[in-house]
């Protein structure tokens, strides 16, 4: 029996590749995974609540530290603590007004001259600075022209007349006859108005203890209200008993008028006559009376 002959062959295509037989394989892309599902949520209540915590503490933090500072300062009197602490305030009042506030109230009414003044003739010692002027006196008197200030209270006297009545009789000072004027601050700020009582006790009183030799003993004569050269004043007159070795004399006739001349100074005349010249004890009771407001 004879072979079956081959199958014809295709002919060749002459436009494109020769494309070996065998199996045929295609190119894919590969699917892509699906993306991750996002994550859930932190938990922010616990940072939350810590940060409350944190700004709450700041804030009472800030509370008690206030509280602090007004407290210090409520106790203090410091308004304000950051600054250094002033210390105490200074009184710079004046002695005897802090000694003798301003009288609060209708004051006590002046006893009124029982006449009006009479005019003074002769020569007169004036005081600008006191705002008075009063008589003055022929030899041995003779005008003060100096500065004295003496006892605690410091009173300038500037005007007035005096004489020698014991020469160095510690071996150094002199021992005067004076009649003296002089202007004390004795009222708070620009007030007119003027403890006359409290005042003219404290000026007697300084001038007892740091004018005179010491113990001495006081022989009142007048300590009251008055009206000197028609003005409300109150006047303090003494005789003085004493001893001091060197000094010839044992007593003194003093006089201290404080005289409100309607300043926020008062105006002070002083005298003093020594018992060993008692001839001129007259000048305290003639001072006094020729005394008249600037």
């Amino acid at each position: 029996m004879s072979a079956e002959p081959p199958p014809p062959q295709q002919p060749r295509s002459s436009s494109g590749p020769d494309w070996s037989a065998g199996a045929v394989t295609r190119l894919t892309v590969p699917a892509q995974a699906p993306p991750s599902p996002p994550p859930p949520p932190a938990d922010r209540s616990g940072a939350d609540r810590r940060r409350l915590w944190l700004f709450g503490g700041a804030a009472a933090a800030v509370l008690v530290v206030g509280l602090v500072v007004v407290l210090v300062m409520a106790l203090s009197g410091n308004p304000d603590p950051f600054r250094p602490d002033p210390g105490p305030v200074v009184d710079a009042r004046p002695p005897l007004a802090k000694l003798c506030p301003a009288p609060t109230g209708s004051p006590p009414a002046d006893p009124a001259p029982a006449e009006p003044l009479p005019p003074v003739s002769g020569n007169r010692t004036v005081d600008t600075e006191a705002g008075i002027s009063y008589r003055a006196y022929d030899a041995p008197w003779q005008p003060w022209n100096t500065v004295w200030s003496a006892g605690s209270l410091e009173v300038p006297y500037k005007v007035g007349q005096h004489f020698v009545t014991e020469r160095q009789y510690n071996g150094f000072s002199d021992y005067h006859a004076s009649i003296l004027s002089a202007a004390v601050p004795a009222a708070d700020n620009d007030a007119l108005s003027v403890n006359i009582e409290c005042v003219g006790r404290q000026v007697a009183a300084d001038v007892r203890a740091e004018y005179y030799p010491q113990p001495n003993r006081m022989e009142m004569i007048r300590d009251e209200r008055a009206v000197v050269g028609g003005r409300p004043a109150w006047v303090t007159v003494f005789r003085l008993h004493f001893t001091q070795p060197g000094l010839r004399a044992t007593n003194e006739l003093a006089a201290v008028a404080l005289i409100d001349v309607g300043r926020p100074t008062a105006a002070i005349l002083y005298i003093s006559i020594p018992g060993t010249h008692r001839q001129y004890d007259y000048v305290v009771d003639d001072a006094l009376a020729s005394v008249r407001p600037l």
